[in-house]
């Protein structure tokens, strides 16, 4: 049994490494067919865009593609982010556009428990027992660990005031630490900051809620609303604002922090009270391609193969002993750097897996209030 991620005591070996990223979209999905003798079994995968498109194919789809040429092809392909629905839909309809998603925990619970996925059915194989308990499922194999972090214009701080490096009440002391602010337009992660930053105990923010309800978090929203100048609510439009100066503070995920900085701009990260999650493969229930989209997964947990998102993205894959490939300058910026990773608290999925529709429902009514 692997020791506890977030552990103090993590080794070298678990500074796991950068992320991901997806290969080459196709403007128009073509419905999957069953393979037929000696064919080439075309197998379509789901990711996010944006910067796994790189990572996902030098880590992933090429490399996969050179092993199994002749025998199974795989192309990645953008979906829309959290896409539980359209999922549903192929395995409805049995029309799949997609063979393979990459998702978040918290969509993987969601489809598992309405028996929309496959098992993974690996777990004994060498390369994934390399893989830690906390990220992999039956039906879910991580790929990478993100955290949402606290990103600020180090060209801004500490020349106006301290740099804001302790947590979330950092960005919300509005007058020990002056700037233009941004803050996500979503519950998710905006929640718990509200609730830190007034002096719950970072991981212990869900258990608040679950014993005394939302007000303590949206009366410490009310707090800081009239400083907040944009609401995000894409990552890259993160990385855009601290990149070119028009927000000096702002929570995002430390990849695209680290984009802007890799970018050139004068940013540094918090990680101090943040929050991690990690994201992995499902496989589609009831896709005809099942045992190619088996042996896709499989290939994803090899820690060599992992390493090489590294270079294209900071988020840390899921394989500890990725770090022996990576470079070690840029071991030093990825998520799960053991200098990092102890100070952040995992999100829980389950309870956001109950309460996604009523924290939005109570977020959005609030915004316009």
């Amino acid at each position: 049994m692997s020791r506890p991620i977030g552990s103090r005591a993590l080794s070298r070996r678990r500074m796991l490494t950068g992320a991901g990223a997806a290969a080459t979209a196709v403007a128009f999905p073509t419905i999957l067919t069953p393979r037929k003798a000696g064919a080439v079994t075309k197998l379509t995968v789901r990711d996010p865009g944006g910067p796994y498109v790189k990572a996902y194919a030098a880590a992933y789809y090429e490399p996969f593609n050179k092993k199994f040429a002749g025998k199974i092809e795989v192309t990645g392909v953008i979906g829309k982010h959290e896409p539980t629905s359209q999922i549903k839909a192929m395995v409805d309809t049995g029309t799949y556009t997609w063979d393979v998603a990459l998702l978040s925990e918290a969509a993987h619970n969601l489809l598992r428990d309405a028996d929309y996925l496959e098992t993974l059915a690996n777990r004994d194989h060498p390369d994934v027992q390399e893989i830690p308990d906390e990220f992999k499922t039956e039906y879910l194999q991580g790929v990478d660990v993100y955290g949402t972090v606290l990103a600020y214009r180090n060209d801004v701080y500490p020349s106006k005031a301290r740099a804001p490096d302790q947590g979330w009440k950092d960005l919300w002391d509005v007058e020990g630490i002056p700037g233009i602010r941004a803050l996500r337009k979503h519950p998710f992660d905006t929640i718990e900051q509200a609730l830190i930053a007034d002096g719950v105990e970072a991981g212990m923010e869900y258990d608040w809620v679950r014993e005394n309800g939302y007000d303590r978090a949206f009366s410490s929203l009310d707090n800081i609303k009239p400083h907040i100048d944009i609401w995000w609510t894409g990552g890259a439009q993160t990385s855009q604002l601290l990149s070119t100066g028009e927000v000096d503070i702002c929570p995002t995920w430390n990849g695209r922090a680290q984009a802007a900085i890799d970018g050139g701009a004068p940013v540094t990260i918090s990680w101090n009270e943040g929050i991690f999650n990690f994201e992995g493969w499902c496989i589609l229930k009831g896709t005809p391609n099942l045992e190619a989209a088996q042996e896709f997964v499989t290939f994803c947990a090899n820690a060599r193969t992992q390493a090489l998102q590294a270079p294209h993205i900071s988020y840390g894959p899921v394989n500890p002993n990725a770090y022996d490939h990576i470079d070690a300058e840029r071991a030093k910026v990825l998520s799960t750097n053991p200098e990092f990773l102890p100070l952040m608290h995992k999100a829980d999925n389950v309870f956001w897996g109950k309460e996604k529709d009523k924290a939005t429902e109570l977020f959005n009514a609030w915004l316009v209030g």
